[in-house]
């Protein structure tokens, strides 16, 4: 099947949700140009949810998705959370930040009851999970809102686990994907391979449509992906030039410049192995290095040092998140770049 009939839509072309980079603006365009257009809700409770869902209804009632995190959120141990101030301790010397200062608690959401009441007010047409997919009583709870249920697969054995927990269609997250990796059954980096590897594996043993996404950045990656079987793309990088993107000054600068040719897999900024581009605490530090504390409480140290390098002009602890191919990315509507994928489709 493919996802224009799935999930009734014009174009079989998914804009990738990207928590802290996009809102429902983006995700309007592209509903509006026949894609399908998502609200990242990672970052989000449910009173601001149920506030981008408002808003985005208010632009468009073409269907939408709305995507979710499945991790389990951890007791913080003080002890590794010492570990992880003591690795920081010469960029947080460096600028003034105060161990003392850092919150603490989640800065990342997991699906929950809350938002499934939300869900159950808007009913999208799709709901996608990252990190495989909620418990039972909450999985049910999505499904019965009438949307189709997704999630990202980077490797045949959790495309084959998503398949028999009875989602409605697999992205197949390759490693070129920018953002967050959506490995969930184990912690090794070496089982992830590329799309155009993992693709092609997915839709030989899987009875669901799969979605093809990672490096895909024109109407040409498109029509490679649709070649190896891809019911549809999602594309995240791509978009994040447009001015729609809420992408700031730092990340849109770096992925205009010499410096997005490199990015790398790093758990710095979340817990979780993520793709980015290079700046300086990946250099320093190394982008996997030992320590960090589990997702998402890495976060709360990294946020204090990015608003006080971001406030000195610097990027050097910002999440510049980006695929391996930017070569898409360009300061046009995002309406226009939808359309622009699509051309590469055929049917």
């Amino acid at each position: 099947m493919s996802l224009k009939s799935l999930l009734g839509i014009e174009l079989p072309i998914i804009q990738a949700p990207m928590a802290g980079a996009q809102n429902h603006t983006l995700a309007a365009a592209v509903c509006e140009a026949g894609g399908l257009g998502s609200i990242p809700a990672g970052m989000l409770d449910a009173a601001a949810l149920e506030a981008e869902l408002s808003a985005l209804e208010a632009l468009t009632d073409r269907p939408y998705n709305v995507n979710f995190f499945c991790h389990r959120t951890p007791a913080a141990e003080p002890a590794r959370i010492d570990a992880w101030h003591r690795l920081l301790a010469p960029l947080l010397a460096e600028f003034d930040v105060d161990p003392a200062s850092i919150p603490s608690g989640a800065t990342r959401q997991p699906f929950d009851a809350a938002m499934a009441e939300v869900l159950e007010r808007h009913r999208p047409a799709m709901i996608s999970f990252h990190f495989g997919l909620p418990e039972a009583q909450l999985l049910q709870r999505a499904r019965a809102t009438g949307a189709k249920i997704v999630s990202s697969a980077t490797t045949l054995a959790e495309g084959r686990w998503l398949q028999q927990h009875g989602v409605d269609a697999v992205i197949a997250q390759g490693l070129e994907a920018g953002g967050h990796r959506g490995i969930f059954l184990g912690e090794d980096l070496t089982t992830q391979v590329g799309t155009f590897a993992l693709l092609p594996q997915l839709v030989a043993a899987l009875d669901v449509p799969v979605i093809a996404a990672g490096g895909i950045a024109d109407a040409h990656g498109v029509a490679a992906a649709q070649a190896l079987g891809a019911a549809g793309v999602q594309l995240g990088t791509a978009y994040l030039l447009c001015p729609e993107s809420r992408a700031n000054p730092f990340h849109r600068a770096a992925l205009k410049s010499p410096q997005a040719a490199h990015t790398a897999l790093t758990t710095l900024f979340s817990g979780r192995p993520a793709r980015g581009i290079v700046n300086r605490i990946m250099r320093e530090l190394g982008p996997l290095p030992d320590g960090v504390p589990p997702f998402p409480l890495a976060g709360n140290a990294i946020g204090a040092l990015r608003a006080k390098t971001e406030s000195r002009g610097l990027d050097h602890c910002t999440p510049l998140w980006a695929g391996q191919n930017v070569s898409g990315c360009r300061e046009i509507p995002a309406a226009a770049l939808t359309r622009e994928l699509a051309a590469g489709w055929r049917g």
